[in-house]
C-alpha cells in the first residue's frame, strides 16, 4: 500500500524555509492594468473641484451641484462607451438626476425677481435699505393691492367724513395736501404713507374718520393696501410686520418735522430719510412736555401758521398734529 497516497497532508522537509516572494504573489497585483480613459479622469476632477469650493462664495451650492451633475455625466459616457459597465451607467445615472434637480431648483431660486417699474423707486428708496429681500417685497405689493389714481384737485379723504378703517396707501407719484379746519398743515410728497397716523391710532379703536382732508395737489398715483389683508398678512411674516412698524413711525415723525417746516419740499425729506429721527434729535423732556400740552386755542394755530421758532409754538404745532391724527402721547412713544 502506498502510504503517501493514504496520507492528505504534505510532509515538510527539515530545515525547509518557505519563499516568501511566492506567498506575496499570490495576494498582491502582478500586473496594473492600463490607466483609464481621460473621460474617467475628467469627470473625477470634476468632482474634485465641486468638493473643494469655498462655502463662503455667493454660488458655491450652484457650482457644486453643477460640477457634481458633468462628473456623473461623464462617468455614464466612460461607462457606457469604454468599459461596457451596466452597473455604472445606471447608478450615475441615479445620481445625474438627483442633483440635476437641485441644480435646477437653485438656479430658479437665484432668478432676478422683477419689479414694476412704478414700484422699483419705492422699493429702492424705502424697502431695499432695509433688507427686504425682492421676493417678499413682491408678495406684499402682488397680491392684495392695487394702484389708484387721483387727479388735481380729488380728495383722497374727508375730514370727518371718511372712514379710517378701510386702506394704508404710500403716495407713488405726485404731491398731496394736507389741512385741518382749513388750515394748511403740510404736503406728502411720494415714497411717503398717506395715512400712516391714521392707521397707527386706530389700531385699537374701529369706526374712526379721518381729522384731516387729504387732497391731491398734483396728478397722483398711490399704492393702496386693504387694511384687513395687510394685516392678517404682516402676522405670517414677523420680520416685514417690524420693517412696517419702523417705516410708520418714521413716516409719522417726519410729517410732525414738517409741521413746523411748512416749506419742506422733497428733496428736503429725502434728506430727511437719512437722518436719524426726530426723536433722537429732540430732548426726550422737551418731547414730553410739548405732548402734555393740550392747548387747542386759536392763537396757537395762528402761531404754527406763521412758522415761529419758539418753544411755544412748537408746543402749540405738535399738540395740533396730535389733535388733528388722533395720536396719543402713549403711541407716539411707541413710534420713537
Amino acid at each position: 500500500m502506498d502510504t503517501a497516497a493514504m496520507s492528505p497532508l504534505t510532509v515538510t522537509p527539515p530545515g525547509f524555509i518557505p519563499d516568501s516572494n511566492a506567498t506575496l504573489n499570490e495576494t498582491a497585483c502582478e500586473n496594473w492594468k492600463e490607466i483609464h480613459h481621460l473621460v474617467f479622469h475628467v469627470a473625477n476632477i470634476c468632482f474634485a473641484a465641486g468638493l473643494v469650493i469655498p462655502t463662503t462664495l455667493n454660488l458655491h451650492m450652484i457650482l457644486l451641484r453643477g460640477l457634481l451633475t458633468i462628473g456623473c455625466a461623464l462617468f455614464i459616457i466612460w461607462a457606457t462607451l469604454y468599459r461596457c459597465a451596466l452597473d455604472i451607467m445606471i447608478w450615475n445615472s441615479v445620481f445625474l438626476v438627483v442633483n440635476l434637480l437641485h441644480f435646477i431648483y437653485l438656479v430658479y431660486k437665484r432668478r432676478p425677481i422683477k419689479i414694476e417699474k412704478e414700484l422699483s423707486s419705492l422699493y429702492k428708496r424705502m424697502f431695499e435699505p432695509l433688507h427686504v429681500p425682492p421676493e417678499l417685497f413682491q408678495r406684499l405689493t402682488g397680491q392684495f393691492c392695487n394702484i389708484q389714481t387721483l387727479k388735481t384737485g380729488q380728495a383722497y379723504a374727508a375730514e370727518d367724513k371718511t372712514s379710517v378703517d378701510d386702506r394704508l396707501s404710500i403716495l407713488l407719484k405726485g404731491k398731496m395736501k394736507v389741512s385741518y379746519r382749513g388750515h394748511f398743515l403740510h404736503n406728502i410728497y411720494p415714497c411717503a404713507f398717506i395715512d400712516s397716523p391714521e392707521f397707527r391710532s386706530t389700531q385699537m379703536n374701529r369706526g374712526e374718520k379721518f381729522q384731516v382732508t387729504i387732497v391731491a395737489d398734483d396728478n397722483c398715483k398711490f399704492l393702496c393696501w386693504s387694511r384687513e389683508r395687510l394685516t392678517y398678512f404682516l402676522e405670517s411674516e414677523p420680520f416685514l410686520c417690524e420693517i412696517f412698524k419702523y417705516l410708520i413711525g418714521k413716516d409719522i415723525t417726519n410729517k410732525l418735522y414738517s409741521l413746523n417746516d411748512p416749506t419742506l419740499n422733497d428733496k428736503a425729506s429725502k434728506q430727511i430719510d437719512r437722518q436719524p429721527s426726530l426723536c433722537s434729535q429732540l430732548s426726550v423732556m422737551q418731547m414730553r412736555n410739548s405732548m402734555a400740552s393740550t392747548s387747542d386755542s386759536e392763537d396757537g394755530l395762528q402761531m404754527f401758521l406763521r412758522g415761529t421758532s419758539s418753544a411755544s409754538s412748537l408746543r402749540n404745532n405738535q399738540q395740533e398734529f396730535y389733535n388733528a391724527y388722533g395720536v396719543s402721547r402713549l403711541q407716539h412713544d411707541a413710534f420713537c
